[in-house]
C-alpha cells in the first residue's frame, strides 16, 4: 500500500472506533447499565431509560449511519479515492 492510502485506512478506523463508542454508550451504558438512574427522568411520559433501551439506542444508530456516510465522502475526496 502507498502511505497515503495506509493514512486513509487508518482514519477510517479511527471514524468507526469513535462512532461505534459512541452506540456501545448510548445502546449499553444508558439502555442496561444506567437505566434505572434515567428512570427517573421522564421523556414524552415514559421513562428516559426505557427510552434508550428500546429507541435511543436505534435513532442514535441511524443517525451515526449518516454521519459515516458524510465523514467518509470527505475523505475520500480529500485522498483523491472516490468512485
Amino acid at each position: 500500500m502507498q502511505p497515503n492510502l495506509q493514512e486513509y485506512w487508518k482514519r477510517n478506523l479511527r471514524l468507526m472506533v469513535v462512532l461505534l463508542a459512541i452506540w456501545a454508550l448510548v445502546s449499553y451504558v444508558f439502555g442496561i447499565i444506567l437505566v434505572n438512574e434515567l428512570n427517573a427522568i421522564r421523556l414524552g411520559g415514559f421513562p428516559l431509560g426505557f427510552w434508550f433501551a428500546q429507541q435511543g439506542s436505534i435513532f442514535t444508530f441511524v443517525i451515526l449511519i449518516f454521519v459515516y456516510v458524510a465523514r467518509m465522502r470527505k475523505l475520500d475526496k480529500e485522498y483523491d479515492v472516490e468512485e
